[in-house]
């Protein structure tokens, strides 16, 4: 196998159909179903499915993805090696939590850009634990996500202290007005959201273990809906200070165990360091 059949059958894995797949590597579809084939007559058995709506994988070709990923991944990163020089240039493509998207990373991504200009930088939001899968299967160099990071591949670096709270429409003045009330209904960011489950053990603190959930996926679609009265959350005190919704929104404290969190920057312990990677983290002492 080589790292042209390894790229396409990749693309088509990621694609899920051999035309999606043919315009992303920009080339005809007789040549992406030829390097499949010719795969699987290498390894001796089908890597897809094919049916009326695309490909699905094989067992096969589940297995074989994460090694054909990582490899890719480690040329892609060989070449940045060989390449690395003195003055820092070449991709940096890094994933933040829309929180931290929002109001930490504007001025820290201006002032890298400014000190390293030629670096192309890429940003890409989700939530935690889809961050940190990504920087795991090398799809992203770095990531800002919430603390603590425990995996043994990946390496953390502090970045940001946040204080959170439950931001709630204007209207309710007390917590206490939440478990008076009735039908609450609770607005998060989708599965696998760290403040997400800081809020669940927040509100059961204050006995409403039950409640309706909206999930959303951009921050201000969430904090508008705040401000519009559906519901409340819980974000760092300084999205709801900056918040184009805050005359709409209100500001509750919540229990000290579960105020603070750490704002950490991960990357994998075994990636090769380069130059443009070096710059952001001098960016967060």
């Amino acid at each position: 196998m080589d790292l042209i059949e390894l790229t396409t059958f990749a693309t088509v894995a990621r694609a899920g159909a051999i035309t999606a797949a043919a315009r992303e590597l920009n080339t005809v579809q007789s040549n992406v179903t030829g390097r499949i084939r010719s795969l699987e007559d290498e390894l001796g058995l089908p890597l897809f499915d094919r049916h009326s709506r695309g490909m699905a994988l094989t067992g096969a070709g589940r297995r074989l993805l994460p090694y054909a990923e990582r490899v890719l991944a480690l040329v892609k990163e060989a070449g940045t090696a060989a390449r690395d020089e003195e003055q820092a240039q070449g991709s940096l493509q890094i994933g933040a939590m829309e929180t931290t998207a929002a109001v930490r990373l504007p001025a820290l991504l201006a002032a890298y850009h400014k000190a390293h200009p030629q670096i192309r930088l890429s940003l890409r939001t989700g939530p935690t634990a889809e961050l940190s899968e990504a920087v795991l299967r090398r799809e992203i160099d770095g990531a800002f996500v919430a603390g603590p990071s425990e995996h043994p591949d990946l390496v953390a670096t502090p970045a940001f202290t946040e204080e959170l709270g439950i931001i709630a429409p204007a209207a309710v003045e007390t917590l206490g007005d939440l478990a008076r009330g009735s039908g609450l209904t609770v607005l998060t960011f989708r599965l696998g959201c760290s403040y997400r489950q800081r809020l669940e053990q927040a509100l059961a603190g204050l006995g409403l273990p039950s409640y309706a959930r909206l999930e959303f996926g951009t921050l201000d679609g969430l904090l508008g809906c705040v401000a519009a009265g559906i519901g409340i959350t819980l974000l760092p005190r300084a999205v709801f200070e900056r918040s184009a919704s805050r005359d709409g929104l209100s500001w509750h404290a919540i229990p000290k165990a579960e105020r603070l969190v750490h704002t950490l920057f991960i990357r994998r312990r075994d990636a090769y360091e380069s130059r443009a990677m070096s710059g952001l983290l001098a960016g967060l002492g």
